[in-house]
């Protein structure tokens, strides 16, 4: 997260890309900018998440394996990939999730090693409940943006 309330001046930009050879301030200043704004949009988002008794990390689990349509399940390999967290933090999020029956997970059929996971019918029920206050969360950021 990018924690800096109030950015600097288009000035001290300038005056640092001088020292440092930075061949475009204005683009510097748009990355600081979008940087602010992604922060105060994840700040919202795990507040929305706090009031419904999850995480970002748990949300984005399920919506992981519930943008594939054509499958049942994902292995927890595959969804730690998509989700890039460490290996001890997938595992911790997907036990705590079970525990919660949001997810059910079985021993994949070629390879009993790995996990295979697919959402629960509460996983469901949790997700569908959950979404429409997510996008409005984020409409609502955006639509303050362009003011």
């Amino acid at each position: 997260m990018f924690f800096l309330k109030d950015l600097p001046s288009q000035q001290m930009i300038e005056g640092y890309a001088k020292r440092f050879s930075v061949k475009d301030p204005t683009a510097v200043q748009g990355a600081l900018t979008m940087m602010r704004d992604a922060s105060l949009l994840l700040r919202e988002l795990e507040s929305y998440f706090t009031e419904h008794g999850t995480s970002q990390l748990r949300f984005l689990v399920m919506i992981v394996i519930d943008r594939e349509p054509q499958r049942d399940s994902l292995l927890a390999s595959e969804i730690a990939k998509r989700i890039d967290v460490s290996r001890p933090v997938m595992t911790r999020t997907l036990k705590s999730m079970v525990e919660d029956e949001l997810i059910a997970m079985e021993a994949d059929s070629s390879d009993g090693r790995a996990k295979c996971i697919t959402l629960t019918k509460n996983g469901k029920k949790f997700l569908q409940k959950i979404l429409p206050g997510y996008f409005k969360t984020i409409s609502k950021f955006m639509e303050e943006l362009k003011k």
